[in-house]
């Protein structure tokens, strides 16, 4: 079934050029535009939109601003959103307001077939747990979803379930996934505590485990322990931490 999407811009042009780089997704079906914020509030009251295209800057409202307005004022499920914009300091509002992602302009075709993947795979998500109240229905969770930071010219936000292990390089960490890493001006401590202790693990002082990612933990020859993931990684356990595991095993079994 396509997804039914919107797109709000108020210049012609990136209205024309997000439509033609759209038809490269042929699950994505472009059911309305919008130019202006009252035209966009027409549209949500008339169209049941999974995905809406927002551009930060809109003629009539600051798009942030319209997610918090469109939202408190529809009955129905919010779409997802993907903003655009040119400007990249409105990231961490973005965040805030749980923004699907961020496409700063001009964005290629690459860059918005990953926003959108990411997209359907929240919609997927959302279908498909409908019947089933998620831990989080009745509270918002205290541990962040996604991370953000800026790479490269490009805001990004890394689901943190994507994320299969941290490590600490100076006065840096590396968020590492299956497919790439990223280098962010933190702490192993604060990373720690903005994560779920029930999926990630510290199992060294420079490294952080997501355990869906876990195969096993090993007994070195010198009584050293090492941690083993899913894709053949290793990564040092100290013997510290490892009484950490060895509690969630006990309570697991």
């Amino acid at each position: 079934m396509a997804i039914q999407a919107l797109i709000a811009d108020d210049e012609l042009p990136a209205r024309r050029k997000l439509r033609q780089l759209l038809r490269t997704e042929p699950d994505i079906e472009v059911a309305g535009e919008a130019s202006s914020a009252h035209e966009l509030r027409g549209i949500m009251r008339s169209a049941a939109p999974q995905l809406l295209f927002l551009d930060v800057r809109m003629l009539g409202m600051d798009g942030l601003d319209a997610i918090e307005s469109l939202a408190s004022s529809t009955d129905s499920e919010f779409p997802r959103v993907i903003l655009t914009t040119a400007y990249d300091h409105y990231a961490v509002k973005a965040f805030e307001l749980n923004a699907t992602d961020y496409l700063l302009k001009p964005f290629s075709a690459a860059r918005l077939h990953s926003a959108v993947a990411r997209a359907r795979a929240q919609i997927k998500a959302a279908e498909g747990s409908d019947d089933q109240p998620s831990r989080d229905a009745a509270a918002p969770s205290q541990f962040t979803t996604r991370i953000i930071f800026k790479s490269r010219g490009r805001i990004l936000f890394v689901p943190v379930s994507e994320i299969r292990w941290i490590g600490a390089e100076e006065n840096y960490v590396r968020i590492c996934t299956g497919s790439e890493t990223h280098l962010l001006r933190e702490t192993m401590n604060s990373m720690e505590q903005r994560l779920d202790p029930e999926l990630f693990l510290r199992v060294h002082r420079s490294a952080i485990v997501n355990l869906h990612y876990v195969k096993e933990v090993r007994t070195e020859t010198r009584g050293d322990f090492r941690v083993h993931l899913v894709n053949g990684q290793k990564l040092a356990m100290s013997r510290s931490y490892h009484a950490r595991i060895s509690d969630l095993l006990a309570r697991a079994g």
